[in-house]
């Protein structure tokens, strides 16, 4: 089969090779699945770079989340087991883990429904208890994680502000749903969610940037307000001041969606039955901005690395022959 292989640690467009490898064998309780679809995600540049808190050994092929299919013809969504990631013609996957794919999305939407989405729900529903009618606020609102977000926010009956960077992201914040959208290159970001909040600021703010967009959250967030730390998609981590939030009655909340699946696997289940409703009537859709070939995978999870996407890019293998995704 085909796969792209990673030797070196590096930049994904560096570091990657595709190449043809033997067809991996899944050991016990896993499955072998052909990928339908692969979607990129920002642990994917992570992993290439050798920065991920996964580091498995070389070479290993990244793609940490796809749309599969099973020997016996079932469409299902999976975390691939590294080193046999998605990035391939087939994947390995733990088969207790793999959840059925949502028949109202198409394979592309089905792989990006997953971690994202997950981590949306977690975040927002278990670890900041969002209710309707509270205002949101989303860093990174047009990326393929802030996306999902705003989505749910809306879905939850929350006000949604969406900071983006440049025009062109905030014409899909807009798109997305967002009630107010701030250019954080024109803007001033904390004036202008003061301005749209009357001075109260946000009740959950949903941060997968880190570094100066943490810094905004903690000034405008209102009282009794969360932050929710997701990522550092900046490349910088930073430092609260807890007199801070202690000062102003607030909450910092942590959230890896990972360890679910070790120390409560169930909800993972549960979650995955709300995103399938949720999908079912339309109130979210994974924003899948481009589908490229196999051959396209460097080149695409590069830009991903680089934050110059908006929604999610999915890697179709079968577009190589002029397939339907």
């Amino acid at each position: 089969m085909q796969a792209w292989q990673v030797h070196e640690n590096g930049e994904p467009s560096e570091v990657m090779r595709l190449e043809d490898v033997e067809t991996p064998t899944p050991g016990d309780g896993q499955l072998l699945l052909k990928v339908r679809a692969a979607n990129i995600n920002f642990p994917d540049a992570l992993l290439c770079r050798g920065h991920y808190q996964v580091r498995p050994p070389l070479p290993f092929t990244p793609g940490v989340e796809i749309c599969g299919e099973t020997e016996d013809g079932r469409r299902v969504l999976a975390n691939p087991a590294l080193p046999y990631g998605g990035f391939a013609e087939y994947a390995v996957a733990d088969a207790a883990a793999v959840l059925p794919a949502p028949e109202a999305l198409d394979d592309a939407e089905a792989a990006a429904l997953h971690i994202g989405y997950q981590t949306g729900w977690f975040g927002l529903h278990r670890r900041a208890g969002l209710e309707a009618g509270e205002t949101l606020l989303v860093h990174a609102a047009a990326g393929g994680v802030g996306s999902a977000a705003v989505q749910l926010g809306k879905a939850a009956g929350a006000r949604v502000i969406g900071v983006v960077g440049g025009a062109d992201k905030a014409a899909v914040a807009r798109e997305l749903g967002c009630d107010v959208v701030i250019d954080r290159r024109a803007e001033d970001v904390i004036g202008a969610v003061k301005e749209a909040t009357g001075g109260r600021g946000a009740d959950v703010i949903y941060d997968p940037v880190g570094g100066e967009a943490y810094a905004q959250s903690a000034k405008v967030v209102a009282f009794e307000g969360r932050i929710v730390v997701v990522g550092f998609a900046s490349g910088t981590i930073p430092s609260p001041a807890l007199n801070h939030a202690l000062v102003k009655n607030y909450s910092i909340l942590g959230l890896h969606w990972g360890l679910y699946n070790t120390k409560n696997p169930k909800l993972i289940q549960h979650c995955h039955e709300q995103l399938t409703e949720l999908a079912a009537r339309g109130a979210i859709k994974p924003l899948v901005s481009e589908r490229v070939p196999l051959s396209g995978a460097a080149v695409a999870v590069q830009k991903v690395a680089d934050g110059v996407t908006t929604g999610r890019i999915a890697v179709v293998p079968s577009l190589e022959n002029g397939a339907a995704a």
